[in-house]
């Protein structure tokens, strides 16, 4: 290995960690934690790209050349100008290239020990792929089963205040897993951010502990779960949280506040169920929505949408769904969420 290359194995030995690709390539995924200080930028390197493509690598080169120098040059002053000789960053690009070469020569001239990553984000991205396929099966999880609106992201905030480990799955995605699961103010992330967020928290875990997780399909919103995790989810042991319907009606009109207040985006989800449900249904809960009939509307929506597609789900997939051991929320109060999450742990003392 030449001394200014690293592994991914050396990850945690830097001060800092520089991604020096595009900032649409940054914004797709990206090694956790890394500053992005692009050496071309999204229109630059479109630019060398087809100039490569459509004149010749050589004249490629000499203007990405002039390019890079001038974006490194930039980034030395506004980013890099105080740090001491002491500092050592760990650079990286697309595949351990060009860019990050050329940046991490700069650096090593100045006199700072920089490294780029041998084999770039892509050799870090198939780690996680790797790791992906490997870390679930050492994993003890409880899976939180209940219908919609029973408060089960609730009580996982609960279980974590308390001490117990905890996946959130719904944060890590961004989405609340349903036709209205969509968050207000955050953007999904990509497939490959969102498999990354999920590394960066497997990796975390204690497979000595059980780590409470809820209960998802395949999907959430536009991401989907890698197949050796939904696979060991699916046949872990179920925790069913069962909460008054009243309390859960309640949950939900706080918790979807954001489409109460634009009505016109609520209908416009609504009427994507009208294949499932039929025109005259999606009308009556149109009228519902331009009445501004919250609660009858989502006590019509749990009974006739959510419940029986998500009982479907879960007797088809989780093999625990039937034997799970059952916890009770009579009312949408703290003090309720917190005699549940009591009773979660000491129902998940027993082995995986």
């Amino acid at each position: 290995m030449r001394h200014d290359v690293a592994t991914l194995a050396e990850l945690g030995d830097f001060d800092a960690i520089l991604d020096v690709r595009s900032p649409a390539e940054f914004a797709e995924d990206h090694v956790p934690g890394a500053l992005n200080v692009p050496v071309l930028d999204d229109e630059e390197r479109a630019r060398v790209g087809t100039l490569y493509k459509q004149v010749s690598p050589f004249a490629a080169r000499k203007v990405g050349a002039a390019l890079v120098a001038r974006n490194i040059a930039r980034h030395l002053e506004a980013h890099f100008s105080e740090y001491p000789r002491t500092w050592r960053p760990l650079v990286y690009c697309w595949r351990g290239g060009k860019r990050s070469g050329s940046m991490t020569h700069v650096m090593r001239e100045v006199g700072w020990d920089a490294k780029q990553l041998d084999g770039g984000y892509k050799s870090f991205r198939r780690g996680v792929i790797d790791d992906l396929e490997a870390l679930p099966a050492n994993l003890r999880f409880r899976v939180v089963c209940g219908m919609t609106g029973s408060g089960k992201s609730r009580l996982l905030g609960v279980l974590g205040r308390q001490g117990a480990q905890v996946l959130d799955l719904e944060g890590l995605a961004a989405h609340r897993g349903s036709v209205l699961g969509g968050l207000p103010a955050e953007p999904q992330p990509s497939q490959k951010a969102f498999e990354t967020r999920l590394w960066c928290a497997l990796r975390a875990l204690d497979p000595a502990r059980p780590t409470f997780v809820e209960s998802e399909s395949r999907r959430i919103g536009t991401v989907h779960l890698p197949e050796a995790f939904i696979t060991k989810l699916r046949g872990s042991p179920c925790l069913q949280l069962v909460t008054a319907p009243v309390a859960r009606v309640a949950l939900l009109v706080d918790e979807y506040a954001h489409f109460f207040d634009d009505p016109d985006l609520l209908s416009s989800k609504l009427e994507a169920l009208t294949p499932l449900h039929g025109k005259d249904t999606i009308r009556r809960w149109l009228d519902l929505v331009a009445g501004r009939a919250w609660e009858p509307l989502v006590e019509e929506l749990l009974v006739r949408h959510y419940d029986p597609t998500y009982l479907r789900s879960m007797t088809a997939n989780y093999e625990g769904f039937g034997t799970a051991s059952v916890v009770q929320v009579d009312a949408f109060t703290p003090e309720a969420f917190d005699h549940a999450a009591s009773q979660a742990v000491a129902s998940a003392t027993g082995p995986a």
